[in-house]
């Protein structure tokens, strides 16, 4: 039942992120400002590679990193073959090492590291019939590392289920721009990733929710006004999207 589950999720997966009409059209729209050709892009928590595929749409270069051995092997089916895009087979926190994942074999979107995002986020009735369970050690890379090893990225995408901030306290430097997830069950975590970026630089932000693919506010925000933003939810999901001010 354990191999069937998780070729139903990653099944799901695929057809989610890589089968919906348009949505890479979307999607490259939507990280047209960050990325211009030839720029360098962070897929942290590549999962099934659509972000991947709308960076390189954009003509960036790319650093997939994504610690699912099923989601490493169908990356490298994917772009194992493409010069601009390294895939980096470990996931990222604060510190370089080795965790376990938490992971749900039926919904793998939401494998995390995090037990106490895990327990937060069950109660949401988003999460309803999702389990987690023990899963295979990964290695545990950092923000700065993959900034020694690649260069620094013009734009990090993070959707790292809950390890976010983990993520974000790894980066000792501000990049131009980076988008991390949101989740109003566990808003904590969103506010501690703009309370990072915050004493990173002179960050502002936006956000989209859901997978709407554009931009909530006509006007970027200060730190003060996105974390009353994220405040305010009442429920849903998106990404908080940080630029350097100008």
């Amino acid at each position: 039942m354990g191999r069937l589950s998780r070729a139903a999720g990653l099944a799901r997966s695929l057809a989610l992120y890589h089968g919906i009409p348009f949505r890479a059209r979307r999607l490259a729209r939507l990280y047209a400002p960050f990325l211009a050709p030839g720029a360098l892009a962070f897929d942290v928590g590549a999962h099934a590679g659509n972000r991947v595929r709308a960076f390189r749409r954009l003509g960036a270069r790319v650093v997939a990193v994504e610690p699912q051995p099923d989601f490493v092997r169908l990356l490298r089916a994917l772009y194992g073959r493409d010069r601009a895009v390294a895939i980096v087979a470990a996931a990222v926190g604060a510190v370089p090492g080795e965790a376990q994942l938490l992971v749900s074999e039926r919904t793998p979107t939401v494998t995390t590291l995090s037990s106490e995002w895990a327990r937060r986020v069950a109660a949401d009735p988003s999460f309803r019939g999702v389990s987690w369970q023990p899963g295979t050690r990964v290695p545990v890379t950092t923000l700065d590392e993959l900034v020694a090893a690649h260069g620094r990225p013009d734009f990090v995408k993070l959707d790292v289920e809950g390890a976010e901030a983990a993520a974000l306290a790894g980066l000792s430097a501000a990049v131009p721009a980076l988008s991390f997830e949101y989740l109003a069950a566990a808003r904590e975590v969103a506010l501690a990733c703009v309370d990072r970026l915050a004493a990173l630089g002179p960050y502002e932000f936006n956000w989209s929710a859901g997978e709407r693919q554009r931009l909530a506010a006509a006007r970027w925000l200060e730190p003060d006004a996105i974390r009353a933003v994220l405040r305010g939810l009442a429920a849903g999901s998106g990404d908080v999207y940080a630029r350097l001010g100008t």
